[in-house]
């Protein structure tokens, strides 16, 4: 019986091994979303513009992005300028001003510009939950149907617009 129990942690090293040699070679960066396949989750947020409540059914018809964002985040600041580029652009964004403050908010696009369609507040986060956002910023491409056909998380760039667009239609 105790010879047994030496083999214990040869055969414990030897699983563990062969799990992190599986893992060798796979995206790390890719998490996906239970969503995708998936209409809007059903939510209720106040308009950072009108103070309006707006729902799922106020959504663009056509094919659009919705970014998380706050001006409390770091990454937030490096991708805003080129969400104003895609604004530009003709790309429908809607913004979920995601856990932050009213005015703060208001002040960081009088500042450094406006790319939303609408901007509305998800300041204790309950939608961000329902969209399994796990920080800011994160972008989720809805298709025409409602429906989400990809999520980004991290900042969107020149570097991965392209693969994101290729979802936007």
């Amino acid at each position: 019986m105790r010879k047994v129990l030496l083999f214990i942690p040869l055969v414990l090293f030897l699983v563990l091994g062969a799990i992190f040699y599986l893992q060798l070679g796979k995206n790390t960066q890719y998490m996906p979303s239970a969503l995708v396949g998936e209409k809007v989750p059903d939510f209720t947020l106040v308009s950072l513009e009108t103070d309006q409540l707006v729902t799922q059914e106020d959504l663009p018809d056509g094919p659009y992005l919705i970014n998380f964002w706050g001006t409390w985040c770091p990454a937030c600041h490096l991708e805003h300028p080129f969400l104003v580029e895609l604004a530009d652009e003709g790309v429908i964004i809607i913004g979920i001003d995601y856990k932050d403050e009213k005015n703060l908010a208001q002040q960081w696009l009088v500042q450094k510009g406006n790319p939303y369609a609408n901007v509305l507040m998800d300041e204790i986060g309950h939608f961000g939950v329902d969209m399994g956002v796990t920080g800011a910023p994160e972008t989720f491409v809805v298709d025409r149907s409602g429906m989400i056909v990809y999520r980004h998380q991290g900042v969107i760039n020149a570097q991965n617009w392209p693969v994101i667009k290729g979802h936007l239609k």
